[in-house]
Parts: structure tokens; sequence; C-alpha cells
């Protein structure tokens, strides 16, 4: 029996996935490699996070997104579950906003951290 649980995310880019994890200082390995779980059982993953517990996290893209896959009875992260995925979820986001208006010929303007974490960007384009 897996005690792999798999959960569902909105992340579909791994560039930006793997940026959002190195703002976060999370060390972190390319893939595919397995992650590692309870009895010697692995499941594969695109990136995965090494735990000192020897039980690992992972990023497994399932067609449509990039899911964490981890044994939670295991997890050993600073953050909760639901907090270690808002924080990457808020960066992902970060990152492709980033990038995409990059892409577009923006440039950020102002940048400004909230006192509820939130993050307030201003872009702007100079047209000819």
């Amino acid at each position: 029996m897996s005690h792999f649980s798999n959960i569902k995310t909105q992340i579909r880019n791994l560039v930006s996935l793997e940026a959002a994890l190195t703002d976060l200082g999370i060390d972190w390995q390319s893939g595919p490699r397995s992650v590692r779980g309870y009895r010697n059982q692995t499941h594969n993953a695109e990136v995965v996070i090494e735990q000192d517990n020897s039980y690992d996290i992972g990023f497994s893209w399932n067609g449509q997104e990039y899911e964490l896959v981890a044994d939670l009875q295991y997890w050993q992260q600073p953050w909760s579950v639901d907090g270690f995925l808002n924080r990457v979820t808020q960066r992902y986001a970060y990152q492709t906003v980033m990038k995409e208006t990059s892409k577009q010929g923006f440039q950020v303007a102002e940048e400004q951290k909230n006192e509820d974490g939130s993050i307030r960007l201003v872009v702007q384009r100079w047209s000819a």
C-alpha cells in the first residue's frame, strides 16, 4: 500500500516552479528522479526536494500540472503542507508574471510587499 499523497496544484511551468523554489531558498534537484518514501517505495518526479529524514518531496507531472508528491507522515519542512504550497504557488505566480511581462517588453516600475504577504507589482512599457 502506497503512503504517497498526490496534491493537485495549478503549476504548469517547470522553469517557473524551479525559480520559485530557488526564491524560497529550498534546495531542489532536477529530475526525472525518484522520491523516496515509506519502506523504500519510490515515485518518479521532475523536481525532488530531499529531506534530512530520507523521505523526499517531489513535483510530478500528471499530464496537466505538477502535483506535490510526498509521504505526508514524514513531512519535514519549516511550514505546514498548506503553508509550503501557498508560498511555492505565490512565488510561482510571481516568476510567471515576471517572465511573461518581460517577454512583452514590460519592466517592473514598482514592487511592494504588503503586510498580508501579498505582492503588488506595477509594470510599464515604453512605446515609440
